[in-house]
C-alpha cells in the first residue's frame, strides 16, 4: 500500500543519503559545544529552530534551487566555499572560549547560523536534494523526498532534544573539553569544504573552453 502512495526505492535512497550528511550523532558534540552553558530550555528551543530553520531552507532550493542559484549567478563550490568560511569563524570562537553569555538573542543566532545553517542544511544536503527532486516525476516521487526530509530532520530533532542528558553527565569542565572538541570538528569540516570548493573551481577551469 505504502508503495503505491510513495516511491519506496526514492525514499529510502534520499532518507540515507541525507541522514547520512547531517549525520545526527556527530551533530552531539558540536551542538553541546555552542548551547552546552545555555539553560535546558533555551538549548532546547534552540534544537527545534535549527532543525526548523534546515527544514525551510532545504525545502527552499528542492523547489527552487536551480532558479535561485541561476538567477544570483552564483554557481554551487561558490555556496560551499562560503559555507567553509562561514564554519571557521565559528570554529575560532569555540576554540578560543569566546562565544560569549548565552542570552535569548544568542540561542536565535547560534540556532540559525551555524546549527541550522550550514551544518545542517549544509550545501550537501541542499545539493543532495536538489538531485533527488530532479530525479522525480510524479506525485509518488515527490512524496517520497518529502517524507525522506521529514524523516531525516526528526531523528536530528530527538537526537538534540536528549543530547541535555550529555550535559548532565560531563559537568561544566566536561562541556568545556567538549567545546574545544566541537571547535576542531568544525574546523575541520570548514577546510574540507573550502578544499572541496577549491578543487571544484580548479577542476572547472581547467576543463573550459580557452
Amino acid at each position: 500500500m505504502l508503495g503505491r502512495i510513495v516511491n519506496t526505492k526514492l525514499f529510502v535512497e534520499a532518507f540515507v543519503t541525507l541522514l547520512v550528511i547531517v549525520d545526527p550523532p556527530g551533530m552531539v558534540p558540536i551542538f553541546l559545544g555552542l548551547t552546552g552553558a545555555m539553560a535546558p530550555r533555551e538549548r532546547n528551543r534552540a534544537g527545534w529552530q535549527a532543525v526548523a530553520l534546515a527544514g525551510g531552507v532545504i525545502v527552499v532550493f528542492a523547489v527552487g534551487g536551480q532558479q535561485i542559484l541561476r538567477y544570483l549567478g552564483i554557481d554551487l563550490p561558490a555556496l560551499q566555499g562560503a559555507g567553509g568560511l562561514l564554519l571557521v569563524l565559528v570554529a575560532l570562537e569555540l576554540l578560543t572560549g569566546k562565544q560569549g553569555d548565552p542570552d535569548p538573542e544568542a540561542t536565535t543566532n547560534v540556532a540559525l547560523v551555524p546549527l541550522g545553517t550550514p551544518l545542517l542544511a549544509g550545501p550537501g544536503a541542499i545539493v543532495a536534494t536538489m538531485l533527488f527532486v530532479r530525479r522525480a516525476h510524479g506525485v509518488a516521487d515527490y512524496l517520497a523526498i518529502a517524507v525522506a526530509i521529514l524523516l531525516a530532520l526528526m531523528i536530528v530533532w530527538v537526537v538534540l532534544r536528549f543530547s541535555g542528558l550529555v550535559v548532565k553527565i560531563l559537568r561544566p569542565s566536561g562541556i568545556e573539553v567538549l567545546t574545544r572538541i566541537a571547535g576542531l570538528l568544525l574546523a575541520a569540516i570548514a577546510v574540507q569544504l573550502i578544499a572541496e570548493s577549491v578543487e571544484a573551481f580548479v577542476t572547472g577551469f581547467l576543463h573550459s573552453p580557452h
